[in-house]
């Protein structure tokens, strides 16, 4: 893990894309330049972000964070960018609630200028906590945090999802409820259904993802609740940290109308994700930290409502971190990166802890 290449997020060049947005900023800022352009190190592998400074006699700001559509070209995770309805989302959420969203500036549905629909935010200085290497090895700032510090940081983001579901009004978000027929929580299920087909089409399926869907169905909430505005991404990976207190908090490409359990369920299994792959390769992690039966007390504390059903929901999590998974491994596939190997299931870096889930045995 710790020699591994990261993969191939883009095949786009920098250098390029710094022209034509300085082009295009000229457009919406007159004699504006885009200075300073950047790929962030921990730029993600679905949307890519640009950093850069606008250079301008009386500019309305300096610092901003552009979001554009991945590179068709890239094998992209997801098969739909739709980056009107993220900027839409942002804009709800600034509104409807006192979540640190950064404030959006600028949307571009034209793919002429950058190649892609993109959108222009404010730009929020901070840290996050690293993916690569994860925030749960040794070596970076949240690691060598004190038990106090990471206690102050995990009450915070928990509240973060509080009061997001309590106070962005479900009539605002509408627009984000997923197709189809039947309950949110079965529409939620089904787009997953079509997003595995799709991450399949033309290669080689897994056993054990379509084990867990039959999981899913045997274990099926009786009452799965009314639906919020969910993150969808809803992790301390998508955070710019002031110190320990969340300051802006980004990546709402998968949010939608969901049971509060689905966003908690995702906080609990990508923080599991991290740490079982630490204590893997032979490191403590943070086994304290974002524990799920703290996340569901704080949780209820802050909101008045407790969290049901939670083995299903942290089951959802992990299955559909194995379809981005597996897709992200047939990408490294398309580049040259890997090979598929006899079984497609080991494609899936966390294959063992969603099998211990379907058997009902990983909370054991």
């Amino acid at each position: 893990m710790a020699t591994a290449p990261r993969p191939r997020t883009t095949t786009r060049d920098p250098e390029d894309l710094a022209r034509r947005l300085t082009a295009w900023l000229d457009t919406r800022l007159r004699g504006a330049k885009a200075v300073g352009v950047s790929v962030p190190a921990s730029n993600g592998m679905s949307s890519e972000t640009l950093l850069f400074d606008i250079e301008h006699p009386e500019p309305p700001l300096r610092a901003c964070a552009l979001r554009l559509a991945a590179d068709p070209a890239a094998y992209t995770v997801f098969p739909v960018y739709d980056m009107v309805r993220q900027y839409r989302t942002m804009r709800v959420v600034g509104e409807h609630s006192d979540l640190p969203v950064p404030k959006v500036l600028w949307l571009e549905e034209d793919p002429g200028p950058l190649g892609a629909p993109f959108f222009v935010m404010e730009r929020v200085e901070g840290r996050v906590p690293p993916d690569v290497m994860p925030y749960t090895y040794e070596g970076n700032w949240l690691h060598a945090a004190s038990d106090e510090e990471r206690e102050a940081l995990e009450a915070a983001s928990i509240g973060l999802l509080a009061r997001l579901h309590d106070q962005v009004p479900l009539e605002e978000a509408q627009f984000l409820s997923p197709p189809g027929e039947g309950d949110a929580l079965c529409r939620h299920v089904t787009a997953q259904r079509a997003y595995y087909d799709w991450v399949v089409d033309g290669v080689a399926r897994s056993p054990l993802i379509e084990a867990a869907f039959d999981r899913l169905e045997e274990t099926w909430p009786r009452e799965p609740g009314p639906p919020v505005l969910n993150w969808g991404d809803a992790r301390i990976g998508n955070v710019v940290y002031d110190g320990f207190a969340p300051a802006a908090v980004l990546d709402w490409e998968m949010a939608a109308l969901a049971p509060r359990e689905v966003d908690l369920g995702w906080t609990v299994y990508l923080h599991r994700f991290f740490q079982d792959l630490t204590e893997a390769f032979g490191q403590r992690g943070l086994p304290d930290f974002l524990r799920r039966d703290r996340i569901e007390v704080r949780y209820a504390e802050l909101t008045g409502h407790t969290p049901r059903d939670m083995d299903f929901y942290t089951l959802y999590a992990a299955l559909r971190q194995a379809i981005v998974m597996l897709r992200v491994a047939y990408r490294q596939v398309h580049f040259g990166e890997v090979v598929v190997p006899a079984d497609p299931d080991t494609l899936i870096l966390h294959h063992g802890s969603l099998r211990a889930m379907v058997q009902g045995s990983y909370w054991d």
